[in-house]
């Protein structure tokens, strides 16, 4: 899951209308684009979700426009209060001020990650320097801060629960933000927060398209020999809507490995395309991304420093778990020392097993290792990818493992709903039913990739749960998964499989959330939490009651014989140490760079230079296992919210794995675990400090690293 880190784009994950109608007052209508605007009515569906049926790319532009003078209009009111400052006057009215806003943006967003068409590209480029006015508007504007921290001085020892959380989270917002900066300092930070903006929207717009032309074209069928015959529809499919430049095409997926390089007989091909993956944004011309990433690197060092850090990685980990850059590489540290034996192992293995079929001379390369290890697997446990992706059908691993998981866990039910309109044909609406069969909320799923969305999965929402506002969640999760041709099921694989459970955990964060306060509900937590709830959530494709009820062959329903899913099981963990050094290495190029004061960043022409360097001085430089993302596509690095944060993937994994345990010690599918889990962590959002919401239900009042290791089987 990726979150924008700027504070007015806070409304990507924490939007929410439900019913504008008041709000519309704050806007000056009639005017141009404006007038039934739908994105500006009440919408008449089930929790006014967005009526996509009647909104044209056209409406957006003039919507944000119209929710941005909402928003100034609605400051204005708090500032000019002659009342003295109170919570209510002030503290709510600030939470409220942008609900217009965080409406329409929420939908927009969405479409700039999910549907990227011309149009929401130009109306991106023209919103985004106007959003970032606007939150540097309010961020400087010292009346409103006074009053703020007015409140923030007489009222908050007289506050509790969410009302003094609600309190802390906008007064530190606002001083993380700049607000007691001298005046030069203030306007020094106007300028990095809205070139930081320019910035990461160049970024967005040049690494999808880095992406997209770095796809690799092949002539003869013959080259795809290893495929499926799936997977070679699935290239003439992918050639075709690229424009037909060859008879096939290979699309590079956001990873640096790509997963088609499993199966690839043609090593000159593999070579190719795992080449066309590392290079897409590197190289000269229209898609080299070092100069934004040099920029970038040098603002956010250079707004640490006004902030009083020495570099951005201490700035930004002052309101995290880890706290401080020292407990991140002390937990990084733990990890690379158990790892790199293990994983200098499995190289020596895969090039040994190699060589007995390519002779003693062979030198095992990175765009070989998934292809050889493969066959290691195949030949250790009689097991591949193909054989069990017969048995796990989209529909089947959503309807009968992901809902019936949460079903079990949670006692929540679904229903599709055909009848609300969505952005793309291919989405699909189910009502989300409590287990006092009270409707809960609704939930959308995007799971076909496509040239108008970016790589990768995640979740956001078009509405979050607040008791203030009276509003219900409206989540939807984002895939990449190829469709198949028409006529055919789409079938997955097990890493797509858990990737749905993923990023449904991060969706069951948002729909059972239950506070008062939009700001802090659902996902609004910590970078290092956040990513809790979607990795447990993975806990339950293998829980063996879920596991049997969705893995079934896609043609005769039945179910997965025993002794493959042993196999399948057990071949998971098989070499582990690759996938735990690819994130570890991808982890220290983001703190590399983010503990850089402005003055060390290096050039764009240094920069790849600087990432060998990184990863030999921590002890991660390794050919055989690259970064899972190098700098130049790290898009949750430069395009999202995670500088100084994607250590938190692996921090995350770590509290996952206790509260696994403690499922599997209390009973994995044990209604009372789940309402307990639910009730002390996924209900609770940001109200209360995330240690302490780990403890209550763990009863650890510190992360077990080791149970990492043991999960991954080494």
């Amino acid at each position: 899951m990726n979150k924008i880190n700027t504070r007015i784009k806070r409304t990507l994950v924490t939007a929410g209308l439900a019913s504008s109608v008041a709000l519309l007052n704050a806007v000056e209508q009639p005017k141009e684009g404006v007038k039934n605007n739908p994105l500006l009515t009440h919408s008449a569906l089930l929790f006014a979700a967005p009526d996509f049926s009647c909104i044209h790319e056209t409406d957006y532009l003039p919507a944000l426009k119209a929710a941005i003078q909402a928003q100034r209009k609605a400051i204005k009111r708090i500032v000019d209060n002659k009342q003295r400052p109170t919570f209510a006057n002030t503290i709510v009215a600030y939470e409220e001020s942008g609900r217009l806003l965080d409406h329409v943006s929420s939908v927009f967003f969405c479409l700039t990650g999910a549907d990227k068409t011309d149009v929401i590209a130009k109306t991106e480029k023209e919103i985004i320097p106007q959003l970032t006015d606007l939150e540097n508007e309010i961020t400087f504007n010292a009346k409103l801060f006074s009053r703020i921290k007015y409140v923030y001085d007489r009222e908050r020892a007289t506050l509790k629960g969410e009302d003094r959380k609600l309190l802390d989270e906008i007064y530190k917002q606002f001083v993380r933000s700049g607000a007691l900066l001298s005046a030069d300092k203030k306007a020094r930070m106007e300028q990095i927060n809205k070139r930081i903006a320019e910035l990461q929207q160049q970024w967005g717009t040049m690494l999808p398209d880095a992406t997209n032309h770095a796809a690799v074209w092949v002539d003869n069928k013959d080259e795809l020999k290893g495929l499926s015959e799936a997977d070679i529809a699935q290239c003439r499919k992918d050639a075709e809507r690229r424009g037909g430049k060859a008879p096939y095409c290979i699309v590079i997926v956001n990873t640096t490995q790509q997963a088609i390089l499993t199966h690839l007989e043609n090593r000159d091909l593999r070579r190719r395309v795992f080449e066309a993956s590392l290079h897409r944004a590197d190289g000269t011309g229209a898609f080299n991304t070092y100069p934004i990433v040099v920029e970038i690197a040098k603002l956010r060092a250079e707004k640490a420093e006004l902030m009083g850090h020495k570099n951005y990685a201490a700035y930004s980990l002052e309101r995290t778990m880890a706290k401080t850059p020292d407990n991140v590489y002390a937990f990084l540290k733990q990890l690379i020392a158990a790892y790199r034996p293990k994983a200098e192992a499995e190289t020596r293995a895969i090039e040994d097993f190699a060589r007995r079929s390519e002779g003693q001379d062979f030198r095992l390369q990175p765009y070989d290792r998934f292809y050889y290890s493969a066959k290691m697997k195949q030949a250790q446990y009689r097991f591949a990818e193909d054989d069990v992706k017969p048995y796990f059908n989209i529909d089947s691993v959503l309807v009968n493992g992901v809902f019936y998981a949460a079903q079990r866990a949670y006692g929540l039910t679904f229903k599709e709903r055909k009848d609300i309109p969505t952005y793309h044909k291919d989405m699909r609406v189910f009502e989300v039913f409590d287990k006092d069969k009270r409707p809960l909320a609704l939930w959308y799923c995007d799971y076909f990739r496509r040239p108008t969305k970016r790589g990768g999965a995640w979740m956001s929402s078009f509405s979050k749960q607040s008791k203030w506002r009276k509003q219900q969640p409206i989540i939807y999760n984002v895939c990449n998964y190829a469709k198949a041709p028409e006529g055919q099921p789409t079938l997955l694989t097990w890493d797509e499989v858990t990737t749905m459970f993923h990023e449904f955990g991060h969706a069951l964060h948002g729909i059972l959330s239950d506070c008062k306060y939009n700001m802090l509900s659902g996902t609004a937590v910590a970078r290092d939490f956040v990513e809790m709830p979607s990795q447990f959530n993975e806990f339950f494709a293998t829980v063996p009651e879920v596991f049997n009820h969705y893995a079934r062959h896609t043609k005769t329903g039945q179910p997965m014989p025993e002794d493959l899913k042993e196999k399948m099981l057990k071949a998971i963990n098989f070499q582990p140490a690759y996938a735990l050094g690819e994130n570890l290495a991808a982890t220290c190029l983001d703190m590399a760079w983010a503990m850089l004061p402005a003055k060390n960043v290096p050039t764009a022409g240094q920069a790849a230079a600087f990432d060998r360097e990184a990863l030999r001085e921590i002890g991660l430089l390794d050919v055989q296992v690259p970064p899972r993302y190098a700098t130049s596509y790290f898009n949750h690095v430069w395009g999202g919210g995670y500088a100084a944060g994607y250590y938190s993937y692996l921090w995350t994994e770590v509290l996952a794995d206790n509260i696994a345990s403690c499922f599997a010690k209390r009973g994995a599918l044990n209604p009372e675990v789940g309402q307990d889990f639910r009730k002390k962590v996924l209900s609770r959002g940001n109200t209360k400090d995330l240690m302490q919401t780990f403890t209550d239900f763990t009863g650890l009042k510190t992360p077990d690293v080791s149970a990492l290791m043991k999960a991954r089987g080494m």
